[in-house]
């Protein structure tokens, strides 16, 4: 009987007895799928980054990882790191030795510099290292965070305009605590971040702003605000009461309304105006009727008319 084996004209992959053992003992067909990719690349990509190429959604292949680490046949999971206060800074002997070591880096690298449009520095390579060593994310997430940061920074301040990767290190770190770190995950919250992205101008609009598009410090609080579940309308409701306090639009003063009505759990314009016309509760036995038109003082006032007749 022949061999039921074709032999691919390829390199071969090699599996260790003893992994082979483990594998089958496991049953754990996805763990073995993982192992044979990971082989494939020589262990020179992160498990996750593999999740596209598996076709995986990113509780299959967190699975597929655990596995295999329970089995030893991959390290120990590091916990992402958080950002620190000074980022790692990597000298040139050790960028060059992962540069020569890591074909996947190597590849990343060249992507990076295509997408920016310029050589990276040594200290370019190095915020891209802390990303790809450091907080352990993977290169095609890396990718996709890199293109992010460069739509967003064309959006902002014109076509043509490219981020530092100062820039992209910290949007980075904000990614890892967010646990964005497969490509499904990168691509679920930019699909989220596209459809923010298409409610701000709405925002602008309702908060007097115009067209223009907002800077940095105010996108926070737009998103905040989406986060939270308000419409452009109920932000213009905050607007109404801010400019009616401070005379002047104050993004502070606008964000500590709408904080207050999210934490009473008043989202929508229906909403917020019932919850304004609650009555409120009556003051305690003994306290002081409020002070206004028709608080404490009026008693006087009816006392005085009341004498000015009798005269």
């Amino acid at each position: 009987m022949s061999s039921v084996l074709v032999r691919a004209p390829d390199e071969p992959v090699t599996l260790t007895s003893q992994a082979v053992k483990r594998l089958l003992d496991r049953g754990d067909g996805d763990a073995a799928l993982l192992y044979l990719a990971l082989l494939r690349r020589r262990g020179d990509a992160p498990p996750r980054s593999l999740a596209g190429e598996l076709r995986w959604d990113r509780s299959r292949i967190e699975a597929a990882e655990a596995a295999l680490r329970d089995l030893g046949l991959i390290a120990p999971q590091v916990p992402p790191a958080e950002p620190a206060d000074e980022p790692p800074a990597y000298r040139q002997e050790e960028l060059a030795g992962k540069l020569e070591e890591s074909e996947d880096f190597r590849r990343l690298t060249a992507e990076v510099e295509r997408k920016l449009g310029k050589r990276l520095t040594t200290a370019d390579l190095s915020a891209l290292l802390g990303l790809y060593d450091y907080l352990g994310l993977p290169s095609d997430v890396i990718y996709l965070l890199v293109c992010h940061c460069a739509e967003r920074a064309a959006a902002r301040f014109g076509p043509g305009r490219r981020p530092t990767l100062r820039q992209i290190e910290r949007e980075g770190y904000a990614w890892a605590r967010r646990g964005i770190d497969t490509q499904a995950a990168a691509a679920e919250y930019l699909r989220n971040y596209g459809r923010r992205q298409e409610a701000v101008p709405a925002f602008m609009r309702a908060l007097r702003l115009g067209e223009r598009p907002p800077a940095a410090s105010e996108e926070r609080y737009l998103l905040q605000w989406l986060e939270w579940g308000f419409s452009p309308e109920a932000a213009a409701l905050a607007y109404d009461k801010t400019v009616l306090k401070c005379h002047e639009f104050k993004w502070s003063y606008c964000n500590g309304i709408l904080r207050r009505w999210h934490e009473a759990g008043l989202h929508t314009v229906d909403e917020i105006e019932a919850g304004d016309r609650r009555p409120r509760p009556p003051a305690a036995s003994g306290a002081p009727a409020p002070s206004g038109k028709a608080g404490g003082n009026a008693w006087m006032r009816k006392y005085i008319q009341q004498r000015r007749k009798e005269e």
